[in-house]
């Protein structure tokens, strides 16, 4: 696991150490939505319980700055999963290795099979998902890319962290950009939660981003699970995160993704630790309004009314026609889901709603010269 010199990860736990979503009060959220940019003191209001009854307010403004940067256009993505086997042991993740569930990676001849399927939708961003294990080399990814290349304009991934001249390769193959979502900010609560497996290690997914964007990748994405550690202090890290690498590399586009805790197979507890649609709302109004020109995606974890909600007011992205097993556009899963959704709408209905709420789904919007 390669090691580089950077100080985002010590700076975003020393605001993090400062955090507190109840130092603040209604002066405090009504100073911070009267100016025009914000700080991150100024996202940390926002993100406090104070800020809980100035939701309406929150939304308002942050509707404005969505329209001023991107218009009435949402855009539309999907993913593939094109691989299940895992070597971690995430306990909130129905891919852990100690969950007996069916197993699968796809053929070369199986991927391209899904890609022209999805194809047929109209999209042309696809998102390529595996779980962490050696059955899923870089060499079989980089293969998945050069095909997904063939049948779509931009191709994402959402695989394991890798080296600087691994991203590099992944990019030469055709891949745009990366999410690596940390799922927590709180050291000891991601100990609690990773096990063992490649992932227990914090610092090495910490700066996944920054070498991917030092691989030559285009763009890079944040997020974290709401719900493993106390989640204005993870949505706070979160936007942070984001934050101090825009600042380090202005060239890079950068996304965030919120994500709460959903049932998967064979779970067997409970985490006591909910977040309400209320509170997810806040967290996505707050990131809208302290970096308003970037990206923010909502999944199929949230149901259709919440996510029919948010997009144009402060969510931009959405995903489509999801299957979260592998495989399965064909109509045949090879291996078994990650997690329920809540909301199974196809593309057509998808773009249909949006059509009708007044705004474009947008399948592409990055031109190659």
């Amino acid at each position: 696991m390669e090691f580089i010199n950077s100080d985002i990860m010590d700076k975003v736990h020393d605001e993090l150490k400062n955090f507190n979503p109840n130092d603040y009060n209604k002066r405090d959220v009504e100073n911070t939505l009267s100016k025009e940019s914000l700080d991150i003191n100024d996202f940390a209001v926002l993100l406090s319980l104070a800020a809980e009854d100035f939701i309406e307010e929150m939304a308002y403004k942050s509707k404005i700055e969505t329209s001023k940067h991107f218009g009435n256009s949402i855009s539309l993505f999907t993913p593939l999963y094109i691989s299940n086997h895992c070597e971690n042991s995430c306990t909130y993740c129905g891919f852990n290795l100690q969950n007996k569930i069916k197993r699968g990676s796809l053929s070369f001849e199986e991927i391209e099979n899904e890609l022209k399927a999805i194809s047929k939708t109209g999209l042309q961003d696809i998102l390529l998902l595996t779980g962490e294990s050696k059955l899923t080399s870089l060499d079989y990814i980089g293969e998945a890319i050069k095909l997904a290349s063939g049948y779509f304009n931009l191709v994402g991934l959402e695989i394991y962290p890798v080296d600087v001249d691994d991203y590099k390769y992944l990019h030469l193959c055709g891949a745009d950009y990366v999410c690596t979502y940390q799922e927590t900010y709180n050291k000891k609560q991601y100990k609690k939660f990773h096990l063992n497996g490649p992932k227990s290690n914090y610092e090495y997914r910490f700066n996944s981003q920054e070498r991917a964007i030092k691989g030559g990748m285009r763009k890079v994405a944040f997020g974290s699970l709401l719900g493993l550690g106390d989640f204005r202090s993870d949505a706070f890290a979160t936007g942070l995160h984001g934050h101090y690498i825009q600042r380090k590399y202005p060239q890079s586009e950068i996304s965030f993704s919120f994500l709460r805790l959903r049932p998967f197979i064979h779970q067997n507890f409970e985490y006591g630790m909910d977040v309400s649609e209320k509170q997810l709302l806040q967290i996505i109004l707050a990131q809208r309004l302290f970096m308003p020109f970037t990206d923010i995606t909502v999944s199929t974890r949230e149901n259709s009314k919440f996510r029919n909600g948010v997009v144009g007011i402060g969510v931009n992205r959405i995903s489509a026609g999801v299957s979260v097993g592998v495989g399965g556009h064909e109509g045949n899963l090879k291996g078994d889901e990650q997690f329920d959704i809540q909301d199974g709408r196809s593309v057509k209905e998808i773009k249909n709603f949006l059509y009708k709420k007044g705004l474009q789904p947008v399948f592409n919007n990055h031109v190659y010269l």
